[in-house]
């Protein structure tokens, strides 16, 4: 794997432009016609990319590992994503621009739905609107225990950020989101001694939330995940001599874009509105990471159909990137979200780079089963962005 000391010592600044698409839980398996997803879709324009472009396959973190979103994206950008390991609480709460101090602890948060044993019968309580939500955050805010401030924002839907803010705090945390159905969620539990003050804190709050969301047919209790402090990463634009913008609508990934340091651009949140967006500023920036949620939902709730539909339209918008010439175009999936597991896995995902320096794999469709076959193998994702880097002539020679 190239490192950031090797990739700063040979990156060269040009005028080159890359757009990173990023199709979020993009890989699959197959259904009942033994096809996935996105070999079900019918996407001319990726299939034209990967004819004349250069395919593969990446592994977000290794064989067998099932990623989350984060290191799936981390690893896109060429971080090793278990040296730069990032709670997803912290990215959620950049992600809607909240001002998190040092010593914060943040966490992403998840109302659900529990029976009347106490049971998860649905860990996104439906995906209530953003409204409802709203509301149900402003009535758990403002609450304090033992000298810590709890703060809680909405995000997105069922999404919110719990943030923990007071001297003394730990965010060596586990989950308190078993992550399946039938159980009941779990209490904070201390990783190290020094965090056992912050689960008691909130424990105690648990219950009070408990008790107020008491009686709801739907967003009756909330789950708890990713809990993290800020970071201090290497700044991506620094490591590869580029002027990085991010079009991303879901805050989590605009979170992650403002730890790297990339200039997170106004957008609205569909599609249609991330390529306007694009248009815009497609004259100030060097290296643009597009993102697009809609087929990892879709996978997440087991909705094949949805995905395939998700996937074909992002194809529809490919020929208005293609119009801004970009000197590479690459397009890549964090992580796979098959709709038959109805979350993440640990399946390779499919990529194509598209340049004139590529040595066309006549690829007929972009799919998992082709893009096995095509030059670029089966690689680690942390390869993919020297590979780009390369293709738009933004990397001098190594060695004498």
């Amino acid at each position: 794997m190239m490192g950031f000391e090797l990739v700063k010592d040979i990156a060269v600044s040009t005028a080159s432009k890359i757009v990173m698409l990023v199709i979020d839980g993009l890989g699959g398996l197959p259904g009942r016609d033994g096809k996935t997803e996105l070999e079900s879709a019918r996407t001319p324009n990726l299939d034209e990319l990967v004819r004349i472009g250069s395919a593969g396959l990446t592994q977000p973190v290794g064989p067998g590992i099932t990623p989350g979103s984060a290191p799936g994206h981390l690893a896109l950008f060429g971080y090793d994503p278990i040296a730069y390991n990032i709670g997803r609480g912290v990215l959620e709460a950049l992600g809607v621009d909240f001002d998190l101090k040092p010593g914060d602890v943040a966490a992403r948060g998840n109302f659900c739905t529990v029976n009347t044993n106490g049971e998860i019968t649905d860990r996104r309580a439906g995906r209530i609107s953003t409204e409802e939500s709203t509301r149900l955050c402003a009535m758990l805010d403002g609450q304090e225990i033992d000298g810590v401030q709890i703060i809680v924002r909405p995000v997105k839907e069922h999404r919110f950020i719990l943030v923990l803010r007071g001297e003394g705090l730990s965010a060596r945390l586990a989950d308190t989101d078993p992550q399946r159905l039938g159980v009941a969620p779990l209490p904070a539990v201390p990783a190290v001694p020094e965090a056992e003050r912050t689960a008691r804190v909130l424990n105690e709050f648990l219950i009070l939330a408990k008790d107020a969301l008491a009686g709801r047919a739907a967003a009756n209790m909330f789950l708890l995940r990713g809990f993290s402090g800020r970071p201090n990463f290497p700044a991506f634009g620094d490591a590869y001599k580029l002027k990085p913008a991010a079009i991303a609508g879901y805050p989590m990934y605009r979170g992650l874009a403002r730890v790297l340091g990339m200039d997170v651009r106004p957008t609205e949140s569909d599609v249609v509105g991330e390529i306007a967006a694009l248009k815009r500023d497609f004259a100030n920036y060097d290296f643009f990471f597009l993102h697009i949620k809609g087929a990892d939902a879709a996978g997440e709730d087991g909705d094949f159909a949805r995905k395939v539909a998700a996937i074909e339209e992002v194809d529809r918008i490919v020929p208005e990137i293609t119009a801004l010439a970009p000197d590479v175009l690459v397009v890549a999936g964090d992580h796979s979200t098959p709709a038959a597991i109805s979350g993440h896995s640990w399946h390779d995902v499919p990529c194509l780079i598209s340049s004139k320096w590529c040595r066309p794999d006549g690829l007929p469709k972009f799919g998992e089963a082709y893009c096995r076959l095509g030059s670029l193998g089966i690689m680690p994702a942390t390869a993919l962005m020297p590979l780009v880097m390369a293709h738009a002539q933004k990397l001098n020679k190594y060695g004498a």
